[in-house]
């Protein structure tokens, strides 16, 4: 009997080669398909809805920067810290000896007009601009009917009557002016 053909090795046939580059395939697809679907964070989420809003903007919108130069200026034992500045708004931390007790924020409402509806039926003012309140923690005035001033308490001792006071302290005649 004849061993030679188990000794030598056979070429791989086109059918081989074939069945062989299919379940390469196979596999390849199977390893892709089945592998986990990443989810967006709830940062991703919500950046990509607002991204797709459109802002309803009633022309030039104000820089946040800008507004700086209107914040009230502070004296011991209080300091203001800037927090943010972007198109149309700026913020700052209120700090008394080192612990912060407000937040106070200018927003330029040009860049979302239905911020004013809240003054639409105020009856109250402060300086002959009408006052709201913007929660259970939060006083804001418009300047200009476009300009809105706002002090949030963050310190449970941070009253109402405080807020009306920082209010006050912000240039108000200086935005009243930038709206011209």
């Amino acid at each position: 009997m004849n061993t030679a053909w188990r000794a030598s090795p056979r070429p791989a046939t086109l059918g081989h080669k074939r069945i062989a580059w299919a379940a390469l395939l196979i596999w390849l697809l199977v390893a892709v398909g089945c592998r986990p679907v990443q989810e967006q964070s709830r940062w991703e989420a919500t950046q990509a809805t607002t991204e797709a809003q459109p802002i309803a903007s009633e022309g030039e919108v104000v820089r946040g920067g800008e507004f700086n130069k209107f914040f009230p200026k502070t004296q011991d034992p209080f300091s203001l810290t800037y927090l943010q500045e972007k198109e149309g708004f700026a913020e700052a931390a209120l700090e008394f000896e080192g612990d912060e007790v407000a937040t106070l924020s200018i927003s330029d409402t040009a860049n979302n007009p239905s911020a004013r509806d809240k003054f639409t039926n105020s009856n109250k003012d402060l300086e002959g601009y009408p006052l709201a309140a913007v929660g259970s923690k939060g006083s804001a005035i418009l300047i200009a009917d476009r300009f809105q001033v706002q002090v949030r308490s963050t310190a449970d001792d941070f009253a109402e009557s405080d807020r009306t006071t920082w209010l006050l302290e912000f240039d108000l005649d200086g935005l009243a002016a930038l709206a011209e």
